[in-house]
């Protein structure tokens, strides 16, 4: 099987192509990104209209370059896959259509795919893949959870952030800081150079016998920090930054170790755009090592939303469910799903 995903979910457009053989793990032959960053910039964030039309420029000539860089004509791909949801609507129904509209031109049938779903599995695209069962620390955007993945679609959610999640914590701490956008990224590139202990920060609900997260505290606490230092914010704004992402880590590497005890697993999976942060891995693999636990990351360029972790989704469902994977059609109408709990995959 060739599988063409398409990832339209929010800021980036993604196009990527995966060849699957029997039960063998899918395999990425190409894959193409065009992040907006550069445009949304000029806002301090996603402008939910601009993202949409530009995956409507982009989405065509990055599946041309996926074809050409795999040597593979559009003929071939067997199932085009697309994410369905969560994400900004109008940026959904881009992918959607495109995907959709593909399918009925080659008469192939078609595949919405939780955006979800495709980081929780986007660590199989690594050279050092992952076996199931494993505890996933799923970090991306406005999603902090912590889940026992016991195979595709078999997902047990043990925890999940009450408000906001890890990824919001690092960008609205960034946005008080002044450090514009996107502000994760550059958060962690200002906190190597500052003192991780300067400023005692909260670590909301660390210390509360369950595996949920809370970091709206943790951001009020850098703004409440940043008031105080009022003139000498611009000289110890890395120790701010060095102490937020220092909070945040600490809380996500507790709760996976906790999460890895009550299991009992021996496997972390860290997937969506939060696990490439390099203090954030420094600390899991450390922890890790101790323990005896393997942990398993997605390549750092694969971090972020692309179109390969939707096609490998897609291709592993397939695999997972060979009398017909759920949402695969042939009828091309198609609906989005802008909320979309990973819970209700099966």
């Amino acid at each position: 099987m060739l599988i063409l995903g398409i990832e339209s979910s929010c800021d980036e457009t993604g196009v990527a192509l995966v060849r699957a053989e029997g039960q063998a793990l899918p395999r990425l032959l190409s894959h193409a990104l065009f992040s907006q960053i550069a445009m949304h910039q000029a806002y301090g964030g996603v402008v939910p209209e601009l993202a949409s039309r530009d995956h409507i420029r982009r989405v065509i000539p990055l599946t041309r370059e996926v074809l050409a860089g795999a040597h593979q004509s559009l003929q071939e791909v067997d199932v085009v896959a697309y994410t369905r949801g969560p994400g900004l609507a109008g940026a959904l129904l881009v992918g959607a259509g495109v995907a959709c509209a593909l399918g009925a031109a080659l008469g192939k049938p078609v595949l919405g795919v939780h955006h979800l779903e495709g980081h929780l599995l986007s660590p199989f695209l690594s050279e050092d893949a992952p076996e199931f069962p494993f505890v996933a620390l799923l970090v991306s955007g406005g999603h902090t959870q912590l889940m026992q993945v016991d195979g595709v679609g078999r997902y047990v959610l043990l925890g999940e952030t009450i408000d906001d999640a890890a990824g919001e914590a690092f960008d609205k701490s960034a946005k008080l800081m002044g450090l514009g956008y996107p502000g994760g990224p550059a958060l962690s590139r200002l906190a190597q150079q500052g003192d991780r202990t300067a400023f005692k920060l909260p670590r909301p609900l660390l210390h509360s016998g369950d595996l949920d997260f809370s970091f709206a505290g943790l951001k009020t606490a850098v703004l409440t920090q940043a008031q105080k230092l009022g003139d000498q914010l611009a000289a110890r704004k890395a120790d701010l930054a060095a102490s937020t992402e220092a909070a945040i880590v600490e809380v996500l590497l507790k709760k996976s170790l906790a999460a890895l005890r009550q299991t009992g697993l021996k496997r972390l999976v860290v997937a969506g755009g939060v696990g490439a942060n390099r203090h954030l891995r420094e600390q899991l693999n450390a922890a890790c090592a101790r323990l005896n636990v393997r942990v398993h990351y997605p390549e750092l360029h694969l971090c972020t939303d692309n179109g390969a972790m939707i096609a490998m989704a897609a291709a592993m469902r397939l695999q997972s469910q060979p009398a017909g994977a759920k949402g695969l059609s042939t009828t091309y109408s198609f609906d989005i799903k802008p909320r979309w709990p990973l819970a209700e995959l099966a």
